[in-house]
């Protein structure tokens, strides 16, 4: 899952980033209204996670150009304002949750979540082919019954190929799910990671090299 938050108070923006990072979610941060609207459009979020009441240009102008530029990315508001006609103007603007500071970062990554299975075709929160089982809620990976201490980023890579369902998933698709933005384009990441999630799962490999084309999961 791809992420964008979207807070002016630098400190929580960079905690919550971290904090989703680990659990192998994309995330990408700005601390402005106008640094977001630039990305509208440009990259394939899942979800932007706003703060409303951002200075300069208000959280809401943010929305709208989200919701102008793409009709898929989920938009989860943060505000300070508790009140009923908040969360009702917030809502009306087209945002998909609301969620009201301070708060539970255990509620954020679960409502974030939510967003994120209805931003994409329908998955259950469990995958399971070749002996492997993914548990997206638990954010934890088996062979055959065997624990698999994957990193973060292995994690994700891994949610990738397998959601992909056999089709080929491109190095560059690999890099814009499973990185942020900061990802250098020519780095030998996707490779990486690849050949150690490769070296953890054991025999037989179940990823499959395409030449010039990526890689493909399956038997």
């Amino acid at each position: 899952m791809r992420v964008l938050v979207v807070e002016d108070e630098r400190l929580l923006a960079d905690t919550v980033a971290e904090g989703l990072r680990r659990l192998s979610m994309a995330v990408d941060v700005v601390y402005d209204g106008a640094a977001a609207v630039e990305r509208a459009g440009v990259h394939d979020y899942d979800v932007v996670v706003l703060d409303r009441d951002l200075p300069r240009l208000h959280g809401d102008e943010v929305c709208r150009a989200f919701l102008l530029a793409t009709g898929e990315v989920k938009v989860l508001m943060l505000t300070a304002a508790g009140e009923v006609e908040d969360r009702v103007a917030g809502l009306g603007l087209g945002a998909d949750d609301y969620l009201t500071k301070p708060f539970a970062f255990t509620e954020l990554v679960a409502r974030i979540q939510a967003l994120g299975r209805r931003a994409r075709p329908a998955l259950p929160p469990v995958l399971e082919q070749a002996g492997i089982v993914l548990d997206l809620p638990r954010h934890q990976a088996s062979r055959d019954g065997r624990f698999l201490p994957l990193s973060p980023k292995e994690f994700g890579v891994l949610h990738v190929l397998m959601r992909a369902e056999g089709a080929v998933v491109s190095p560059e698709e690999l890099l814009e799910k499973a990185w942020d933005e900061h990802a250098d384009p020519f780095t030998n990441a996707v490779r990486v990671a690849v050949m150690t999630l490769r070296r953890k799962l054991g025999t037989p490999t179940v990823i499959h090299t395409v030449s010039g084309a990526g890689y493909r999961f399956g038997s």
